[in-house]
């Protein structure tokens, strides 16, 4: 798993077969399941901590990363003949 993150194929040997477990995420992500269970646990964990469910100010980060090795700029730039 270090290696190759969580393909299908590759689920433990303890789950269902790898058909069987992406029938199920497929069919909760179109139902919206995904999309309600993060936000029930996300507001069950705001309330525990004393917090409002909804949080009032929201902090954006971003963060600058290169392309290459070359760097971002020799990425972007066009190559002229």
């Amino acid at each position: 798993m270090l290696r190759t993150g969580c393909q299908w194929r590759m689920l433990p040997r303890d789950f269902p077969p790898w058909g069987t477990v992406w029938w199920y995420f497929r069919r909760w992500r179109l139902d919206g399941v995904w999309t309600r269970l993060h936000r029930a646990l996300h507001r069950a964990a705001r309330l525990k901590a004393g917090r409002r469910i909804d949080p009032t100010v929201v902090i954006m980060d971003a963060q600058s990363v290169k392309t290459t090795e070359r760097g971002a700029f020799a990425a972007s730039t066009a190559i002229s003949a």
